[in-house]
């Protein structure tokens, strides 16, 4: 049995996940895996509880075989032979991670990557995707409580913190659950009625979301409702609207007449352009939370805020941009903030960012690590779903060749490289290097 190293997560100051907890790791012990643990002052899990499970404790990895991780390591890190499993952020071919995975095939290292260990028709099955969902709600609706104070407008969202602030996700819930009675008693403000949240996506990441919104009194209503809300003689403010959008509300077909197919939109991304324009403006709240990669229109361009704004303060308030992608889908999105820093204004007439709740403008979420405000639920749900592949991963013989190795077919599918190479089926990444 290999031994298994668990490092110090250095890339966020705020980065307090870990990928299998102490409960685990016992467990693993118990059955003849060793473990390293590198000492963390801010990890969730403290090093008592590892060291009562059974790790030894060091202040750098030795000779674990296996490194787990949760966000990208550093390059320089990599030791030939070993086995690495964290969040690479390469699979899209993403610029900024590049130099890391070239470091990564010159140290003849074999990379497994979370992002990719998927069943046989391609449904994730480790992430944190709820979670990004949860905390990036709840930062979204402290958000916009904050960003109308600045605007003169007291609103019940001002009782709500940051997610991190809480000691769980329950505590987090039942302030959100005191504003719901709130609503239902007092209504919204008439400044900012009828208070429409929009969420693109329908995945983890969205139900994660959801999950947050249904503690307020919420009503759901279709994409194709939402311009003629203000028109509903039953419009109520107190209650909150929400829709969700599928990919058939984000983009059409270029072609005239040409019917929305999906699997041609996941295929062909080229032969579509966006429609989203046409929502913005009835939205109080975007958030953001699907997949997107640079094949397919953005969301929202800089040129449609530009546009938007020239005509006045619109109504959307807040983009939560869950997906935090770089210059991507939510192209003003110039970089996922930090959790001791996590909101900026961004001026469409200036085209210029200001952290924080001032400035002319739209509020933009973006923190990039968004479960770890939640840490010990997000790491507890993690380590279920990991813990039970450890066992065979940590009995491969990473010496065979790709095609002979030992590996639970749900790892195969995840490893990115291996031992240096890429394997057949990112070979496409060569293109990016």
């Amino acid at each position: 049995m290999h031994k298994v190293g668990i490092r110090y997560e250095d890339k966020y100051v705020m980065e307090r996940r870990v990928a299998l907890t102490p409960g685990h790791l016992k467990e693993l012990t118990e059955k003849g895996i060793e473990f390293e643990v590198v000492r963390s002052a801010k990890r969730i899990f403290t090093d008592k509880e590892f060291e009562d499970a059974g790790a030894e404790l060091v202040d750098e990895i030795t000779d674990s075989q296996i490194v787990l991780g949760v966000k990208e390591m550093p390059i320089g890190y990599f030791k030939p032979g070993r086995a690495y499993i964290f969040f690479s952020h390469t699979i899209k071919g993403q610029a900024y991670n590049m130099p890391l995975l070239k470091n990564m095939m010159e140290s003849k290292m074999t990379l497994i990557d979370y992002e990719k260990i998927t069943d046989e028709e391609g449904r994730r099955l480790i992430f944190f995707g709820r979670f990004a969902g949860l905390a990036g709600t709840i930062n979204s609706l402290w958000s916009l409580g904050q960003r109308l104070k600045v605007q003169g407008l007291d609103t019940p969202f001002l009782k709500l913190k940051q997610t991190h602030k809480y000691n769980s996700l329950q505590e987090a819930k039942d302030v959100i659950i005191q504003i719901g009675d709130y609503i239902k008693e007092n209504g919204v403000s008439e400044q900012i009625h009828p208070l429409v949240i929009g969420i693109t996506g329908y995945g983890n990441v969205s139900k994660g979301s959801q999950e947050i919104l249904d503690l307020l009194p919420v009503e759901y209503i279709k994409p194709e409702e939402v311009a003629s809300l203000d028109e509903r003689q039953d419009l109520s403010n107190k209650k909150i609207y929400a829709l969700v959008f599928e990919e058939k509300h984000l983009s059409k077909p270029i072609n005239p007449g040409t019917e929305f197919d999906l699997q041609q939109y996941y295929n062909q991304p080229e032969l579509f352009e966006s429609q989203f324009d046409q929502y913005i403006p009835h939205l109080s709240v975007l958030m953001n939370c699907m997949y997107w990669d640079d094949r397919y229109p953005r969301i929202i361009t800089k040129g449609y805020l530009k546009n938007l704004y020239v005509g006045g303060e619109p109504k959307l308030k807040v983009i939560g941009d869950v997906t935090c992608d770089p210059d991507g889908s939510i192209e003003c999105t110039h970089k996922g903030t930090e959790i001791e820093d996590p909101v900026f204004v961004y001026d469409p007439l200036t085209d210029k960012p200001v952290m924080g709740f001032k400035g002319d403008g739209l509020l933009i979420m973006a923190v990039d690590i968004l479960p770890s405000e939640l840490p010990r639920e997000s790491s507890q749900t993690f380590s279920d779903a990991l813990f039970g592949f450890m066992p065979e991963i940590c009995s491969a013989d990473f010496g065979l060749d790709f095609d002979k190795v030992q590996l639970p077919a749900e790892i195969k599918r995840a490893t990115i490289l291996y031992n240096g190479e890429l394997t057949p089926d990112y070979r496409y990444l060569e293109e990016y290097l």
